[in-house]
C-alpha cells in the first residue's frame, strides 16, 4: 500500500469499539433513559463502595453478581461530556499503542484488570461512602503506565530513534527496574503524580458528576498498569532478538 492510500487514523479496531461502547452509553444514558432509570442503571453499574459495607442488612441492586461486575461496568460510564472526551481522548493517545503491542483480547484483559484495581483503590479509601464512581480513568492510567514501559525503549514510538512503522510497538521492553533509570520514564512518573497530588489537595470538580476526582483510583490503576505490564506483554526480549537476527 503506499503512503498516500494510507488511513489518516490508524487506531486499532478494539480502541475504536471501545470508545463507540463509551459513546453509546452516555447517548443512552442522555437521550434514552429517564432521571429515574439512570439512577437504577448507576446504582446497577457504577462502583459504589457503600455495596460492600458489611453492616449494611440488605443487598445492593444486582445482588452478588452485581458486587463483581461494578469493578469494571463503572469504567464505561461517564458524567458528561467533558468527562467523556477526556477521557476517550486520553484512551487514544494511550491505548493505541497498547491495542497494537497487546492485540484485542490481552487489551481487553488489561482494561478489566486496571479498572478493577482502580476500584479496589477507591474502596480502600472510600470505604461505606455512598456516592458512586464512574469513569476509565483508572484503565487509562494503567495504560499511560503500560505504554511507558515500552514507547521510550530505543526504536520504540516515542524513542530517541523513533519508528513510525507497526515494529516500533514491538520492541522488547527493558525490566522495570532498568525502566525507571530512563531520565524521560522519571519525568514522566514526576509529572503524572504530581498531577495526582494536586487532585488529592484540590477540590475540582468533575463537571456534572459532582464529586471530586477519585485520585486513589487514577494510581491503582496505574500501579497495577506499571506492575502488570509484564504478565500481559506477549513480547519477549530473546524471542525479539532472534527475530531481528533472522532478517
Amino acid at each position: 500500500m503506499s503512503a498516500a492510500s494510507e488511513p489518516i487514523f490508524n487506531v486499532p479496531k478494539v480502541v475504536t469499539a471501545m470508545l463507540v461502547v463509551l459513546v453509546l452509553v452516555h447517548v443512552v444514558r442522555e437521550l434514552v433513559l429517564s432521571p429515574e432509570q439512570d439512577l437504577d442503571f448507576l446504582l446497577m453499574f457504577a462502583f459504589l463502595p457503600a455495596r460492600y459495607d458489611p453492616t449494611l442488612l440488605s443487598a445492593g441492586p444486582g445482588g452478588l453478581a452485581a458486587d463483581v461486575w461494578t469493578f469494571v461496568t463503572y469504567a464505561l460510564i461517564h458524567g458528561d461530556v467533558t468527562h467523556l472526551a477526556i477521557n476517550g481522548v486520553w484512551l487514544l493517545a494511550f491505548g493505541t499503542p497498547l491495542a497494537r503491542r497487546f492485540g484485542s483480547l490481552r487489551f481487553l484483559a488489561f482494561f478489566a484488570l486496571t479498572a478493577a484495581a482502580g476500584a479496589a483503590a477507591h474502596l480502600a479509601s472510600h470505604a461505606g461512602e455512598a456516592v458512586p464512581m464512574i469513569g476509565a480513568s483508572a484503565s487509562v492510567s494503567g495504560f499511560m503506565a503500560a505504554s511507558m514501559r515500552f514507547a521510550f525503549q530505543r526504536g520504540g514510538p516515542l524513542g530517541l530513534l523513533r519508528r513510525a512503522d507497526d515494529a516500533a510497538y514491538r520492541v522488547p521492553a527493558l525490566p522495570l527496574l532498568a525502566a525507571l533509570r530512563d531520565a524521560r520514564v522519571l519525568v514522566f512518573l514526576i509529572a503524572w503524580f504530581a498531577l495526582n497530588v494536586m487532585f488529592a489537595f484540590t477540590s475540582l470538580p468533575i463537571l456534572g458528576v459532582g464529586q471530586v476526582v477519585a485520585w486513589q483510583a487514577h494510581i491503582g490503576g496505574f500501579l497495577a498498569g506499571l506492575f502488570a505490564f509484564a504478565a500481559f506483554d506477549p513480547i519477549r526480549a530473546g524471542a525479539a532478538d532472534a527475530e531481528a537476527r533472522s532478517h
